[in-house]
């Protein structure tokens, strides 16, 4: 099997990590496994997707690549753990030896049919007996049981009862904690489940029944809460996808409009949505202007004017009047689909201190077990115990000695940062992106579309034939520049306010600029070239004209066959948080850097006017990727932001890539390793810093657990350690960890400008 092709999507939402291992093996042959492979592989391509239920963590997922491991034509695997789903790029038959090989190592696969629709991707909410009354009624009957042993310890009826009552909770809370324990003991794995069932087991052979009891029931409970407290991280971008209707008015053929179901809904059918209403699909706004919220998309906190070719996007809300709406984009390829299957893709891939957390585990697991299986067979002679305490401080060491709050760690806190930037219009495409942006010491900003608005706007007008006439001269290069399609004509025409005057005989010179007759006078909108060919050119018009060619100001000039009437100078604007995010990176001891294709004056006087000193003008594609690595090698982890298309390589090049304005846009998405959906630039501060607060928390969780498995380690040994000071060393450990990682979910609200 081809490994190298395998995707980063490992160690995955590790839910439980440690006390979820394969259910008991329903009774299937393998005759019916080939059958029933055989009948839906027909439906699958070379691709084949399979759902396991017990899939979830990264122990499970190396279990699966060793029972695959012998199947040499499987070409690559790919793990969903989040959704308990595994991609196998290989032939059918390779499938199906897959399917068994996998059942044979105590999973139970299914396959899925590409053509089926999607199951829910938030499990739906269990009845309170399912979840927690069997737990309650355990703890209840753990708790009498302890009364009722230190109550009367000398009456062997009521120590019988005391032993009916605790046989019972352990079977009311462990028994499928005992069923797993069992088979991962009979497969030589090592997890919460089986070091529990060897404790308690132990115990309860011992004597300490009621002990037993109230461990597996505390157990039970807290593993519950835990599991309780990682859905809201697992979920909480899943839940984005119950933010679109169900379904949408549609224009029929005979001009009718009819509801129908969004997932039916074809490109370019015509869509009505109503104030209040979520936009169903992707689309461009054909009638109507209204308001709408996208921040579920973008995370902007105020609502977004949209007219006619203007962008919508699934899941937003239409806030002030009815629009009409063109798809552009089927249910299962919109933004906010696409949303989720980054953050999904982005909770695949292990960080780096996850990384490191596995391979300690995996050496850590095995060596407690061995410590407490010497304990047991050897303080009897070496430190004069009774066989009996030493097999009970054995046994407290096993259930102290599950990883699963330091193996849980990790991804609960990565999981909650990028739920927590994806909230925020910054979707983070891996663990190691969010861990590792907090190295960035250099950002390559690209100017146009990143610090400016990307669009050429009027930014100043002179009237060279006195003020008075100023009314009448905007009027005549308005009418003239309206004409015209090029972006800086386009800038000036947006200045107007009143009617446009009729103009004849209009022409479009090629690099020059238009001409045309108002009141059978001829007129012309020229650049500074054309106005130079017809001699109207002057001293002191060139001094004039030097301090905005200087700025980098693009210059139009309206003329007669006379002389020249006045100066329009156009300019690309920055963005209004452009100067704010730009000051927040030198805060944080990041230095920006402008790389931009255009040229030098222009580039200085935007770099300048936005706080950037260090600016490079005049630079093709391969230019930028050279300052890509001439910035890497001067400050080290450098990270550049652009539009996703035309900065690609250099983005590639980057130790992290920023494509920003990346809503709708699907370049953009394979090209960077951050998105952020808005073009707002104070994401990339915002960025950093949520990666500084999360590496903080990977390392106070990592503290937290291995601290306190290593005091109560000291306790079972040299002191008295009860199992419920195991029980609390190890749940309490987890719980802590769990809600201190979740404590990242909160950053929104504290971080909102």
């Amino acid at each position: 099997m081809n490994d190298s092709k395998d995707t980063q999507n490992d160690g995955k939402d590790c839910l439980n990590c440690c006390s979820k291992t394969p259910e008991e093996v329903t009774s299937v042959s393998s005759e019916d496994v080939v059958h029933e492979a055989q009948a839906t592989i027909s439906n699958i391509r070379d691709l084949a997707t399979l759902r396991i239920e017990e899939m979830d963590c990264a122990a499970e997922e190396a279990e699966i690549r060793r029972a695959l491991g012998k199947i040499e034509t499987i070409r690559s695997l790919r793990f969903n753990l989040g959704k308990r789903e595994l991609g196998i790029d290989a032939d059918s038959n390779s499938v199906i030896q897959a399917v068994e090989a996998i059942r044979k190592a105590g999973f139970t696969p299914e396959l899925i049919d590409p053509e089926a629709d999607s199951p829910n991707l938030i499990e739906p909410e269990k009845g309170f007996w399912a979840t927690w009354g069997k737990l309650l009624g355990a703890l209840v009957l753990a708790v009498l049981a302890e009364a009722l042993d230190f109550a009367f310890p000398d009456f062997q009826e009521i120590n019988n009862l005391s032993m009916a009552l605790a046989g019972i909770a352990i079977v009311l809370a462990g028994l499928e904690v005992y069923v797993k324990g069992f088979k991962a003991l009979t497969q030589g794995r090592l997890n919460i489940n089986a070091l529990m069932t060897v404790a308690v087991t132990g115990a309860f052979l011992i004597g300490q029944w009621p002990e037993a009891a109230m461990v597996m029931a505390l157990y039970a409970i807290a593993e519950a809460i835990e599991a309780k407290a990682v859905d809201r991280a697992r979920n909480a971008i899943k839940s984005l996808m119950a933010l679109t209707p169900e379904n949408a008015e549609v224009q029929q053929p005979d001009g009718s409009w009819k509801r129908e179901l969004v997932e039916d809904i074809q490109i370019d059918a015509k869509v009505r949505v109503k104030p209040g209403e979520r936009i169903p699909l992707d689309g461009i706004v054909i009638a109507g202007q209204s308001a709408v919220d996208q921040s579920p998309v973008t995370g902007e906190s105020l609502p977004i004017d949209k007219s006619p070719a203007d962008e919508v996007y699934a899941g937003t809300i239409n806030q002030a009047a009815e629009l009409e709406m063109r798809v552009t984009a089927l249910s299962t390829n919109s933004t906010i689909s696409r949303i989720i299957e980054a953050v999904e893709q982005a909770q695949g891939s292990r960080a780096p201190t996850q990384r490191f957390v596995d391979r300690f585990a995996a050496v850590y697991t095995p060596a407690v077990f061995v410590l407490a299986l010497a304990v047991a067979l050897l303080m009897p002679w070496l430190m004069g115990w009774t066989w009996l305490q030493s097999i009970y401080k054995a046994l407290v060491l096993l259930v102290i000695a599950c990883p699963c709050a330091l193996v849980i760690s990790t991804p609960v806190t990565v999981v909650s940062g990028l739920a927590a930037a994806a909230k925020r219009g910054i979707l983070i495409k891996g663990g190691v992106y969010l861990e590792e942006a907090r190295k960035i010491k250099a950002v390559a900003l690209d100017k146009t579309g990143t610090i400016t608005e990307g669009k050429p706007k009027l930014v100043a007008s002179v009237m060279l034939d006195g003020e008075e006439n100023k009314t009448e001269i905007e009027g005549i290069a308005v009418s003239l520049a309206y004409r015209s399609d090029h972006p800086v004509s386009k800038a000036i025409s947006e200045k107007s306010s009143g009617k446009l005057k009729d103009v004849s005989d209009f022409k479009a010179v090629a690099g020059r600029g238009v001409q045309g007759a108002i009141k059978g006078k001829t007129y012309y909108l020229a650049n500074h070239r054309w106005i130079k060919e017809l001699n109207l050119s002057t001293d002191d018009l060139e001094i004039r004209l030097g301090s905005y060619l200087n700025a980098g100001r693009t210059v139009s000039l309206l003329a007669n066959d006379e002389k020249v009437l006045a100066i329009f100078a156009v300019a690309d604007t920055i963005k209004p948080f452009s100067t704010i995010a730009i000051e927040e990176l030198k805060k944080l001891g990041v230095a920006p850097v402008m790389l931009t294709g255009d040229n030098e004056a222009t580039a200085k006087t935007v770099g300048m006017q936005a706080g950037v000193t260090e600016i490079k003008g005049n630079l093709l594609p391969e230019d930028k990727l050279k300052e890509i690595e001439a910035l890497q090698q001067k400050y080290g982890t450098t990270a550049m932001t652009g539009d996703g298309i035309n900065d690609a390589p250099a983005l590639a090049r980057a130790d992290i890539g920023f494509a920003m304005g990346a809503a709708g846009t699907h370049t953009a998405m394979e090209a960077a390793d951050v998105l952020v959906m808005n073009d707002d630039l104070r994401r990339l501060p915002e960025t950093i810093r949520l990666s500084q607060q999360t590496h903080t928390i990977l390392w106070q969780n990592i503290a937290i657990a291995l601290g306190i498995k290593f005091i109560f380690l000291i306790l079972a040994l040299f002191a008295d350690a009860s199992m419920w000071m195991a029980v609390f060393a190890d749940m309490g450990a987890s719980l802590i960890v769990v809600m201190n990682g979740l404590r990242l979910m909160s950053y929104e609200a504290a971080n909102r400008p």
